[in-house]
């Protein structure tokens, strides 16, 4: 197989460009990231995955910074460094500090070292935490 493509604009279909203006509008951007130029070589996926990024992104209990700070945190966890940069931005863009990213990053680091001693030593749980 070979590798995908971005679908640019221009060369969307009607379906991929509904998605592609929603995300326009919905992001007051002038174009959409990379991140959904590839994932519109299937856009049943495409439209899956932002409908459900709105949904979860919207404002709700958590505030917007916040969801962005434990997004970057997991991106930063799993090692995705497009989510890294990408989560990086929209949360210093939602008022995320440079003292808050760098104790989101000690954060970060304790949890996967912490939880790594714990699976490797199979640590069980505590009755009082069950």
């Amino acid at each position: 197989m070979s590798k995908p493509k971005p679908i640019d604009y221009v060369d969307a279909s009607a379906e991929v460009r509904a998605v592609y203006d929603d995300i326009k509008t919905s992001r007051s951007v002038p174009d959409v990231n990379n991140f959904w130029k590839y994932l519109a070589n299937d856009p049943r996926t495409l439209s899956r995955t932002w409908q459900s990024l709105k949904e979860v992104m919207a404002p709700g209990a958590l505030d917007p910074v916040v969801k962005e700070m434990l997004y970057l945190a997991v991106s930063v966890t799993n090692g995705c460094g497009y989510c890294i940069a990408s989560h990086s931005a929209a949360a210093t863009k939602a008022g995320m500090t440079p003292e808050q990213f760098s104790e989101l990053m000690a954060v970060v680091g304790m949890a996967n070292e912490t939880n790594r001693l714990v699976n490797g030593y199979r640590v069980p749980i505590d009755p009082a935490f069950e």
